[in-house]
């Protein structure tokens, strides 16, 4: 049975690192595994009086993507100590209204990358604390931080970094077990 992995990219920014580490990411799942990107540049400011009022359509077609996927792969830059806004909307979006979350008990995985030397941590940390709060069970080791990102890649985009690839392989892997025992 086919397993289908929403993707969400922190970055709104085209051709962002975080877009591209995503892609070399879906390329070492597993078959019957599929990846669907998720678009989170369109979301509206999430507004509770849409909860009673009428969801705009955009939050609708995002929340059923998210509602038909099997686990979610969430791929982040560090914006100022934390995640990106654009994401922190997206996750306020579907979980909401209150008691209907689209997150609920879904198996994710976050790998955060940055041009520097801290690699996203702070921001995978943040945001692993409100996935959880989310009730999503999550990868907890190996923790992927990925530093130096715009190094890693040639010029069509794939990671070059041989050691970058198995352990970024071995993490993915470790994605999948736990799709499974979630499964």
């Amino acid at each position: 049975m086919s397993k289908k992995i929403a993707v969400i990219v922190g970055s709104i920014r085209k051709n962002s690192y975080s877009l591209q580490l995503a892609q070399n990411l879906i390329g070492l799942l597993p078959e019957g595994y599929q990846a669907e990107f998720v678009q989170i540049d369109q979301l509206p400011l999430y507004n509770q009086d849409y909860d009673s009022a009428g969801s705009p359509d955009q939050y609708t077609a995002f929340r059923d993507q998210i509602r038909s996927a099997d686990a979610v792969l969430f791929v982040t830059p560090e914006h100022n100590r934390s995640f990106p806004a654009a994401l922190k909307n997206a996750l306020d979006i579907g979980s909401r209204p209150y008691g209907q979350s689209v997150w609920n008990g879904k198996p994710a995985l976050v790998v955060s990358q940055s041009p520097g030397n801290l690699s996203g941590a702070l921001a995978s940390n943040h945001l692993r604390q409100v996935l959880s709060f989310l009730n999503m069970p999550l990868v907890g080791q190996p923790e992927a931080y990925i530093a130096g990102f715009n190094k890693l890649l040639g010029e069509d985009g794939k990671i070059t970094n041989q050691d970058t690839l198995q352990f970024l392989q071995s993490v993915i892997n470790t994605f999948v077990q736990l799709i499974q025992r979630y499964s």
